[in-house]
């Protein structure tokens, strides 16, 4: 049962989010706290996760929310139900594309979805932040590692530097304080 519960969960969140997976992410979170399968910390660890290994964001959280419930059938069961529904939508539209690519009303819903997924990633980053900062005490203790991660690694995503090392310098940053604090 946790498997179709789990399948039919992520096959919602892949089939009504477009964007990828930054704009997933407020449909994910809301989903797996609503079902209790994982805490709002073990979320942002699993973000962070996520965006340190290899693939799609969506993929990789559903992957280990479903790992993390239910083993390897519940990661099988979350990853192919996020994945499904972009199968079948790109397996549909890639032979209309080219008739309808000129099309006024396509490019218009294209142009009208931009603003929304700008929005579901705004929300998602601003829910995160929620979650790993104490906004009261925002200059102090953790939080001013934090800070610090942050504004380097937005100093060095500035630069556009190679995100390996912006990931490396953070986890550098988070072993020393480490080991000093």
């Amino acid at each position: 049962m946790i498997y179709l519960k789990l399948f039919w969960e992520f096959l919602k969140i892949g089939a009504f989010t477009f964007g990828g997976g930054y704009a997933m992410l407020p449909l994910i979170q809301r989903t797996v706290l609503k079902n209790n399968w994982i805490t709002e910390k073990q979320l942002v660890d699993f973000i962070a996760v996520s965006e340190s290994t290899p693939g799609p964001l969506a993929v990789n959280m559903s992957t280990y929310v479903g790992v993390r419930t239910a083993g390897i059938g519940g990661a099988l069961a979350a990853t192919f139900g996020v994945v499904l529904p972009s199968f079948l939508i790109i397996l549909l539209l890639s032979g209309c594309y080219k008739k309808f690519q000129n099309s006024k009303i396509v490019r218009g819903a294209m142009t009208g979805l931009q603003p929304a997924v700008v929005a579901l990633i705004a929300a998602a980053l601003l829910s995160v932040i929620g979650s790993v900062f104490d906004i009261k005490n925002l200059f102090s203790g953790d939080n001013l590692l934090s800070v610090a991660v942050v504004l380097i690694a937005g100093f060095l995503c500035y630069k556009k530097k190679h995100p390996i090392m912006i990931i490396g310098a953070s986890a550098l940053m988070g072993m020393f304080a480490g080991a000093v604090l």
